[in-house]
């Protein structure tokens, strides 16, 4: 059975820093890509942060760039997201993601609350 289960949110100031972290385990721990993602209330998903297995070919999304650092320990089966000098606009639900490419994610999280208060 594939699960990812993410952890690390929370309530933070704008300005502030946050860590999330995902577990990965079954199948979802051998996925080529794993990313995340995040979706505030009344807009679509948006892409946040990607990273492959090996850890190369990393990908941001434009609104996080500079801010925010996606990283890997496969050995782990555990990817990171440490967000800096958050905005409250990154205010939303953060979800890991985890499949065998780019434009293919199998696996979901059940998804972690980011409140940025300004």
């Amino acid at each position: 059975q594939a699960q990812l289960v993410e952890s690390g949110g929370g309530l933070v100031q704008a300005g502030g820093s946050l860590r999330l972290s995902c577990a990965a385990s079954g199948r979802a721990s051998s996925s080529y890509v794993m990313g995340w993602f995040r979706q505030a209330p009344g807009k679509e998903r948006e892409f946040v942060a990607s990273i492959r297995r090996t850890g190369g070919l990393i990908y941001y999304g434009d609104s996080v760039k500079g801010r925010f650092t996606i990283s890997r320990d496969s050995a782990k089966n555990t990817v990171n997201l440490q967000m800096n000098s958050l905005k409250p606009e990154d205010t939303a639900v953060y979800f890991c993601a985890a499949g065998p490419t780019m434009a293919q994610f199998d696996y979901w999280g059940q998804g972690t609350q980011v409140t940025v208060s300004s």
